[in-house]
């Protein structure tokens, strides 16, 4: 299990399989929510997760994959791209300097 204080979160990519559509307005959504807080928001497709990443989010589907490329980085699968309770909870995390529990 692998977790990460809220407040300790600089970067975080949202990976993706085919780079199209929602995936891309999931990370612009968390750009907006996360604009007060010094936290940086990317898409990457899920092959090419950068390794200054501190955060990855992607679908429960690419989860295994994320993980095999993010090495220790905490992955965080999420089911549907908005209103998800998993990404709400790492919005939370960062905002209130919560832990994020992988």
């Amino acid at each position: 299990m692998t977790v990460i204080i809220g407040s300790d979160v600089r970067k975080i990519i949202v990976a993706c399989d085919a780079g199209m559509g929602s995936s891309v307005m999931l990370a612009a959504q968390l750009r907006k929510q996360l604009k007060k807080f010094p936290v940086t928001v990317e898409h990457s497709p899920v092959a090419e997760i950068p390794a200054d990443a501190d955060l990855v989010v992607c679908h429960a589907g690419l989860a295994d994959r994320a993980r095999a490329v993010a090495g220790a980085k905490p992955v965080v699968p999420f089911q549907i791209f908005l209103g998800d309770p998993a990404v709400e909870a790492i919005l939370k995390a960062i905002k209130e300097g919560g832990v994020i529990d992988v």
